[in-house]
């Protein structure tokens, strides 16, 4: 079920009412409900892929169960990785079977050997990247003690389908959500009036932005050989605004929906295109799954207190990994690489953790220094992005190379979209006013009109409502669902 669908306006009321109103005598009756709930939204999608939801619980609550009575290291050992197995197993026959065997005949063929493995025509489950990461972390952290198994199954089956966040993230934490299925929650106003803000903001990074862009970024890079190399980097920003509106505005609905049921969820997105560095802009960008790739990869291997070489192999293995968890395809490592490559000497020249502050605190607008280091890292940004969204990586590289060219220096030009590239422009810039505004907060409108008078901050307010009917692009799954 989408976020911006005639279903999810039908369903969200619903279950909000049905939540408040009738399952509200108990926590545990209240935590089933929201099991049922989460399972009918997923299954909207397929309702087979239930089937790999309720396994990958099951096995995770019953190993942790026992992880919290075995002292025995070798056993516990062999229980951490029942469950490292059963979900990178799922992981990896799902979304990599066919990659790896498509590769596995490309080696062969290349030394000159027939190799022909069968391949399959296998459906991705939606957000099975997602809710698997969740699970696995929940039995890393019981198996290394930060956290007691839990022995309510109903409460735990609710945190690992939890549908705001079910299948795009944020990649929750047991030590911060599973405790808030634990305990009685009540209707907080001032709570639910701010998800609404963000889910306010969220459908507009989604559907007016995300969507509108889509328009052009998909006619873009279908044409790449005939397009001037104007058009071609017109494309790629415009995927950059793709890609976060999509992504950040999927993060702010499911923020926003689960705190309309007392739920607070981490922050995802902390307004990375105002990075200083590239290092700033992964400390921003899609923050729950670079802090669990750095809890539950980089820390075990070493992290940064190593010699130089391993603190170079850490990096690269964090960044590439990161890039494979992306999508079956070379296009993904490449992406991650090239960020590795970023990232390598800012880190070994310890100067990674330079901005930890935002940029142009207490000011109206950014120093001259500060918006040139904001520029090239939104540049380095775009060029990474090609790789991202290019088809193949012959397609990512003829795609710069016709970038790089005398017609670089011509004017854009490209058929209009639904809404014209002035306007688009126009409410690019809108998004970037308000979460300049916004950049010390949690979400865009978490402060931002929330001085006004009433009067005023509630013209704000629909003022973005009507921004979003009137120009409301092509519906588009959100880009985050195929990974």
């Amino acid at each position: 079920m989408l976020f911006n669908s005639l279903d999810f306006a039908v369903f969200l009321p619903l279950v909000f009412l049905l939540y408040w109103f009738v399952f509200h005598r108990s926590v545990r009756l209240r935590n089933a409900f929201l099991i049922a709930a989460s399972y009918f939204f997923y299954g909207w999608w397929d309702w087979r892929f239930l089937f790999l939801i309720v396994f990958s619980t099951a096995v995770d609550y019953l190993v942790a169960l026992r992880l919290g009575r075995e002292e025995a290291p070798a056993r516990r050992k062999a229980l951490l990785w029942t469950s490292v197995a059963v979900n990178i197993g799922f992981l990896g026959f799902f979304k990599y079977y066919n990659f790896f065997a498509e590769n596995f005949v490309a080696a062969f063929t290349f030394f000159g050997a027939s190799f022909s493995p069968a391949t399959l025509h296998v459906v991705l489950p939606v957000g099975i990247s997602f809710y698997t990461f969740q699970t696995l972390s929940y039995t890393i952290d019981v198996y290394k003690g930060k956290l007691e198994p839990s022995r309510d199954p109903v409460a735990y089956a609710a945190f690992v389908s939890f549908f705001p966040q079910l299948v795009a993230g944020p990649i929750e934490r047991a030590t911060n959500l599973l405790p808030q299925f634990m305990k009685a929650r009540s209707f907080h106003y001032g709570k639910a009036v701010d998800g609404l803000r963000q889910m306010l903001w969220g459908f507009f990074q989604k559907v007016v932005i995300a969507d509108n862009c889509a328009v052009y970024v998909n006619e873009i890079f279908a044409r790449s050989g005939e397009l001037p190399g104007s058009t071609l980097v017109l494309g790629a920003v415009l995927f950059a605004f793709q890609i976060y509106g999509d992504f950040a505005g999927y993060s702010n609905i499911a923020i926003g929906t689960a705190r309309l049921f007392g739920f607070d969820l981490m922050q995802n997105f902390a307004f990375p295109y105002f990075s200083r560095d590239i290092a700033e802009f992964w400390r921003r960008w899609h923050i729950s799954l670079s802090t669990w790739f750095r809890d539950y990869l980089y820390i075990p291997l070493g992290g940064s207190r190593v010699g130089d070489w391993k603190k170079i192999r850490n990096t690269f293995v964090i960044f590439v990994v990161s890039g494979f968890w992306h999508g079956a395809a070379w296009t993904f490592i490449a992406w991650g690489f090239l960020n590795a490559l970023y990232f390598l000497p800012l880190f070994l020249a310890e100067k990674n953790r330079k901005y930890l502050d935002v940029a142009g605190r207490g000011r109206l607008l950014p120093g001259l220094r500060e918006a040139g280091s904001m520029a090239a890292t939104f540049g380095l940004t775009v060029f990474g992005w090609i790789f991202f969204r290019a088809e193949s990586l012959s397609h990512a590289f003829s795609y710069i190379g016709n970038i790089f060219s005398a017609t670089l220096f011509t004017m854009p030009g490209i058929a209009m979209g639904q809404i014209s590239m002035g306007v688009v422009a126009a409410l690019i810039a809108f998004m970037l006013s308000v979460e300049w505004m916004a950049r010390g907060d949690r979400h865009g409108l978490e402060t931002v009109a929330a001085g006004w008078r009433r009067p005023l901050r509630w013209a704000f307010y629909y003022a973005i409502l009507i921004l979003i009917i009137r120009y409301a692009g092509p519906q588009q799954e959100f880009i985050y669902f195929q990974f």
